[in-house]
């Protein structure tokens, strides 16, 4: 399953969702929606407004949700 965390520079939930993402052993990647404006419309049509945003497979979320990271492993 491919990982992708969408991100911004100085994000205190992003730096947590992708050592949470670390600790669980998992690959993913990250982009960033500051200098993505194509990532950054994708994360829009989802219908969120904050980051991360992070799609795992078929899920997605928003925010730092470590009981979603803990269900993927």
């Amino acid at each position: 399953m491919s990982i992708i965390v969408y991100s911004k520079p100085a994000c205190v939930q992003c730096t947590a969702t992708t050592r949470a993402l670390d600790r669980q052993g998992m690959e993913y990647d990250v982009i960033d929606v500051s200098s993505d404006p194509v990532a950054f419309e994708l994360v829009q049509s989802l219908g969120y407004r904050q980051v991360p945003v992070v799609i795992a497979g078929e899920q997605h979320w928003a925010g730092f949700r470590p009981d979603m990271i803990s269900a993927l492993a």
